[in-house]
């Protein structure tokens, strides 16, 4: 059996043959947790400060910044045809006002090199890190947060026109709102996250839709939305209405918030059950990850049919799937099911345009370098890329090339 029968075996097995042409099949990678270097970041002030809690700094990273070549070739020659990767905007303005020609140019550079591979570039404007000066000022919640973002979202227009084909603004804005709150004396995890602070919450959709209103003014044929992190929340027998009320601070309301955007981003990696008491349930056998979530690859299609329920005339697109193990089998395992769920939601209606898998390379994972997610190791000392067998069975069930329609 050839190379391409074995293939096209596995996308029948996994539900990929009855995908329509212009099915986006990528990898993401984020900025500052792959590029290294990125010191004029709140994060990276904050790694490096004495008794910070974070356990191990990011570093050079997995220094993408000077690889990126190398590592769109690795997943051009897998199969993929999209690319998802992060501007950093405290690159891009590492002080109010001065706008780096020369990093306009670097990110400019990484578009042109995706398309000349063949890569679809989906960016993704914000993910997590911030420049110092405007976390300095408040950050989110400063009177001029919006203003700032807005000026930033004008400044990267080159990057974009370069021929980006998607632009997420906002990487979890939920998990960064909930972030707020980790760091409250009565935050109880054991009885799930705490609720993202609601005043964050209204500031980001706010300048979410701004931002969308902008970049559509300025680049119309570009599509926009943002990414938000969905787990899979099923309800014990006669909780479903505890299911609703967890979900709904957590990410129903950031979902709602994408109505009219050309896409959402859906990014789940596991799911759980919301009990009587509107919490959810652990399960003290339940086989973990190195990120200790549960290993629950099916959640993929349970997060999409609860999106596909609340939102149902926006187009999702999974910009992040994947598990964090030692085992690369075990990865193809988990990416296998996790593919079927997607495909048997699909079947039942859910509108799905494309699957980004998280992530092409181990990279740092806010505070940790344990949790492996890479589709490719990476050797944090030489920086060498070693790619592990799932790059080449997960690319080689590309479904087609074409971009989906908007």
């Amino acid at each position: 059996m050839t190379d391409d029968e074995s293939a096209q075996l596995e996308r029948r097995r996994l539900g990929l043959d009855g995908i329509p042409s212009g099915f986006l099949w990528g990898v993401s990678v984020g900025a500052h947790q792959t590029e290294g270097g990125n010191v004029a970041s709140d994060w990276w002030y904050r790694e490096n400060q004495p008794h910070s809690g974070i356990s191990e700094r990011c570093g050079d990273a997995v220094d993408s910044y000077h690889r990126y070549e190398e590592d769109l070739l690795l997943a051009a020659a897998a199969g993929f045809t999209q690319y998802r990767f992060g501007v950093e905007w405290s690159r891009i303005e590492p002080a109010d006002g001065f706008v780096s020609r020369a990093e306009i140019d670097h990110y400019v550079g990484i578009v042109k090199s995706a398309l000349g591979l063949g890569l679809r570039p989906m960016i993704t404007l914000n993910h997590f890190s911030l420049p110092l000066w405007f976390s300095a000022r408040g950050g989110w919640l400063s009177d001029s947060a919006e203003e700032r973002f807005l000026h930033y979202v004008d400044s990267v227009a080159p990057i974009i026109a370069a021929g980006a084909t998607h632009v997420m603004t906002i990487n979890e804005p939920n998990i960064y709102a909930v972030l707020a709150r980790l760091g409250d004396s009565g935050a109880d995890l054991s009885a799930g996250l705490p609720e993202p602070d609601p005043r964050l919450t209204e500031i980001l959709i706010h300048v979410h839709r701004a931002s969308v209103d902008r970049l559509r003014a300025q680049h119309p044929t570009v599509a926009v939305g943002w990414g938000i992190s969905v787990q899979d929340y099923e309800p014990a027998p006669g909780a479903e209405e505890q299911t609703d009320r967890y979900a709904e601070p957590r990410d129903q309301v950031f979902l709602r918030a994408s109505l009219g955007d050309d896409f959402v981003g859906v990014q789940t990696y596991t799911g759980g059950v919301v009990g009587i008491g509107g919490n959810p349930i652990e399960n003290p056998n339940a086989r973990r990850t190195l990120t200790g979530w549960e290993f629950l690859p099916a959640s993929l299609g349970g997060a999409i049919r609860r999106v596909s329920r609340l939102v149902p005339t926006v187009p999702i697109i999974v910009t992040e799937n994947g598990v964090a193990v030692s085992d690369d089998r075990e990865r193809v395992a988990f990416t296998a099911e996790a593919l079927k769920s997607m495909t048997a939601a699909m079947s039942e209606g859910a509108d799905v345009r494309g699957y980004f898998h998280w992530s092409l390379l181990d990279n740092w994972e806010w505070g940790h370098w344990e949790p492996t997610f890479g589709l490719v190791a990476v050797d944090r000392v030489t920086f060498q890329r070693m790619p592990r067998p799932s790059l080449l069975w997960l690319g080689s069930l590309a479904p087609g090339d074409d971009i989906a329609s908007r």
